[in-house]
């Protein structure tokens, strides 16, 4: 490359600009932090939310081990929900008529009926059936249906399957047809082109729904109350605060054990989303950005340097 050509495709200079001011910006988040404030010295010293009671069971012994049902709830009603919904997911995009409307009446119903008025009906569940007859034999259900953990399970489970199936059916099929197409020409089986080229670039998408899904999980628990299940954190804060009569304290302390949980919930997701979003970045290897720079007769600017050992996705 000549001296006039490197000349000629040199930038130029860039200009300085100067950021407009917005102080109408921070006049009104300090009106909204001066309202924030306000509003807390105020609750602090108002009787009616009982902040003696409020730290008194805080940490009680009844309120951690029901939070920790409450988490063993979230965590198999997902699981559950996750399985059963990547399931229902392959039915619905099965070339099979059959197993198609299969899936299509099972999100019709689980979708279509309140998530309480399904934990209602499994609370009843019982009362309806008491004995399988299959013909030949008779299996006696009383024992499994007045187990009201294991119904709460199911209940939020299958509900929750109903949702994971969409939240994955859309994440298989945001992956372009020419990716499988090409794992078939390099004599891939189905399961390892789903587990080697079709799940990792989809997780990307599933993943920041299903985190979502969690965290409403963990809320939506406290509605197994209608089963009824009153070991969770809801429900055992309640019975608290029935005993005593100060309903407002004991809510307070729900409130902040939902919110402890959902935080560490929250920080496991943007983790998790960090993971799976490589390869989605702008980063260039040394070896790509000489390339581009010998392209182009100068580096562009909208890109960064990487280590030599990363891999051609990470462009």
């Amino acid at each position: 490359m000549t001296e006039a050509t490197k000349k000629t495709r040199q930038r130029p200079a860039e200009n300085q600009a100067i950021p407009l001011r917005h102080p109408g910006r921070w006049v009104l988040a300090a009106v909204l932090l001066l309202l924030v404030v306000v509003f807390f010295i105020d609750a602090a010293n108002r009787d009616a939310y009982h902040w003696d009671v409020y730290f008194q069971y805080l940490l009680d012994t009844r309120i951690a081990v029901a939070a920790l049902h409450t988490l063993a709830l979230t965590i198999l009603a997902m699981i559950l929900g996750v399985v059963l919904g990547s399931i229902v997911a392959v039915l619905r995009m099965s070339p099979n008529p059959v197993l198609q409307g299969v899936a299509w009446l099972y999100l019709w119903i689980f979708r279509g009926t309140p998530v309480y008025v399904q934990l209602v009906f499994w609370g009843l569940l019982g009362s309806i059936y008491q004995v399988l007859n299959l013909g030949v034999a008779e299996i006696d259900l009383q024992s499994v249906l007045s187990n009201m953990f294991l119904l709460a399970v199911l209940g939020l489970g299958l509900n929750e399957a109903a949702y994971m199936a969409e939240i994955v059916r859309a994440g298989i099929q945001a992956v372009p047809e020419g990716q499988s197409e090409a794992s078939k020409a390099l004599g891939m089986t189905w399961w390892q082109n789903m587990r080697r080229t079709v799940l990792p670039q989809a997780m990307r998408i599933i993943i920041p729904p299903t985190g979502n899904e969690l965290i409403s999980m963990l809320k939506t628990t406290s509605l197994v109350i209608a089963i009824p299940y009153a070991g969770e954190l809801y429900g055992r804060s309640t019975d608290i605060s029935n005993s005593i009569f100060l309903p407002v304290p004991l809510l307070l302390v729900a409130a902040t054990w939902y919110l402890l949980i959902t935080s560490i919930l929250m920080i496991g997701q943007f983790y998790l989303e960090r993971y799976f979003s490589r390869g989605s970045s702008r980063q260039l290897t040394t070896r790509q950005l000489a390339a581009l720079a010998d392209a182009e007769g100068v580096p562009p600017r909208n890109v960064t340097v990487g280590r030599e050992g990363a891999t051609d996705g990470q462009s």
